[in-house]
C-alpha cells in the first residue's frame, strides 16, 4: 500500500463534476483506492461514497492506493487534487 496527504484546494471542494472526474480517472487502475476523510475510509471509486463525504476546499485528505498500478494510481490521484479536480 502507498499513501500520500494533501488538500482538496478547488472552491468547491468535491462535488459533482469533480467527484465524477476523481472516480472515473481512478477507475482506469487497478488498485483499490481509498480517502481517508475526517477518520472515515471512503472507496474512491464510488461517486456516491464521494459526494457523502462532503469534502470541502481546503479539507485535508490521505489517498491510499493499494494493489497492482498502486504507485502509478497515487500519483495520478494527488496531481488530479492538487491541480484542483479539472475546476
Amino acid at each position: 500500500m502507498v499513501t500520500a496527504t494533501t488538500k482538496i484546494v478547488n472552491p468547491q471542494g468535491m462535488h459533482m463534476r469533480p467527484a465524477q472526474l476523481f472516480v472515473n480517472t481512478m477507475a482506469k487502475y487497478k488498485s483499490d483506492v481509498t480517502i481517508v476523510f475526517n477518520g472515515k475510509s471512503i472507496n474512491a471509486k464510488s461517486i456516491m461514497h464521494l459526494m457523502a463525504a462532503c469534502i470541502k476546499q481546503g479539507s485535508e485528505i490521505e489517498i491510499q492506493c493499494c494493489g497492482e498500478q498502486e504507485a502509478e494510481a497515487l500519483q495520478a490521484a494527488v496531481e488530479l487534487v492538487e491541480s484542483g479536480l479539472g475546476e
